[in-house]
């Protein structure tokens, strides 16, 4: 069991040791980039998963269990381990979020690190190196790309521009879809979520069965810039959970969220 730690100093200093793994990660996977990685199936064969995706993986995990060793692991590249469920804080870990982009040679996919405490992130790290962009965040302070803060979209217009597949569009509650512009299919969940909080978009709409990897890092990134990532319940997400599934969910600036909320009811069970 983790000793718990409430001091923000600490979770500042967790933001800098995730920021220094997420960036080693990164350049590794950029050595396999557009390079033919070999690539394998997982899930029945319905997932990809390449060699960068491992190395980045072998990386993070050293670099972060050497440094942490009372956290837990949880890792979309590493088998489970239930242990986790026993520690106040986990490492919660995507290797390479927007595994199909990275294999198909573009630019969005990013390395996804957390630091979670008690359900809860309180440090995240994107790192998308082909696109040279990190964002970061802790409990406290502002949300960061590069460096400089960054918040959600505060600006009213009439079209609201929301990252979403063109299928669930008419899932939409009728009258809400008309003050909707879809924004093009974005292949990198974590990232979709950080364009939200940077205000390229007001919204995205997240499916049913994405998991605690592709989301802890991007949900606090977005806290921090003024915004939330809520279940269709209206709540926020809880994580290391014994199941790291999620039902749909609904990301955007808090004056935004109800709404897209009440109109993305139809999607439960799609």
């Amino acid at each position: 069991m983790n000793a718990v730690r409430t001091s923000p100093d600490q979770w500042i200093s967790d933001l800098e040791l995730i920021t220094m793994a997420a960036k080693a990660a990164g350049e590794r996977a950029l050595s396999f980039f557009r390079k033919n990685p070999d690539v394998q199936w997982k899930n029945e064969g319905r997932s990809p998963v390449s060699e960068a995706d491992y190395a980045a993986n072998d990386i993070l995990k050293e670099k972060l269990l050497t440094a942490r060793p009372n956290y837990g692991w949880l890792s979309e590249e590493t088998d489970d381990d239930e242990a986790r469920l026993g520690c106040d804080t986990v490492f919660v870990v995507d290797p390479i979020d927007g595994t199909r982009a990275f294999i198909a040679g573009k630019e969005v996919w990013c390395v996804s690190v957390a630091v979670v405490h008690h359900g809860r992130p309180v440090a995240g790290v994107l790192f998308a190196p082909a696109l040279d962009e990190l964002f970061q965040a802790t409990l406290t302070g502002d949300a960061l790309k590069n460096g400089m803060p960054v918040t959600v979209r505060t600006e009213k217009d009439t079209v609201l521009r929301i990252a979403l597949a063109e299928e669930t569009v008419r899932l939409l509650e009728h009258g809400y879809r008309a003050g909707v512009s879809r924004i093009a299919h974005v292949p990198s969940l974590a990232y979709r979520i950080a364009m939200v909080a940077d205000g390229r978009i007001d919204g995205t709409i997240v499916k049913k069965n994405s998991h605690d990897w592709d989301l802890a890092a991007a949900d606090l990134i977005l806290e921090r810039a003024g915004g939330a990532l809520f279940g269709l319940d209206g709540q926020p997400l809880s994580y290391n959970r014994p199941n790291v599934r999620h039902t749909v969910l609904c990301a955007a600036a808090m004056s935004v969220l109800p709404a897209l909320i009440a109109a993305s009811q139809g999607l439960d069970g799609h």
